[in-house]
């Protein structure tokens, strides 16, 4: 998956953050949930993302542990 699709980080939208696009939701806040045990399913529902939103960040977070 191209994270960059779904994924972006501008200065002046959540302060700098990497978020979802047209949507204001961060990655951290999708990975945290992620790693807390919450569904995808649970969490497209709460944000009103799709499964690609759900998709992305972890491709985002593997890139950058891989330190690409």
């Amino acid at each position: 998956m191209n994270w960059q699709e779904r994924i972006s980080i501008r200065p002046d939208v959540c302060h700098g953050k990497a978020c979802i696009k047209g949507r204001r939701v961060m990655v951290s806040v999708i990975l945290a949930s992620l790693a807390e045990g919450d569904s995808p399913e649970t969490i497209m529902a709460k944000f009103h993302l799709v499964p690609e939103d759900i998709q992305a960040p972890i491709a985002f977070a593997a890139d950058m542990a891989d330190d690409r």
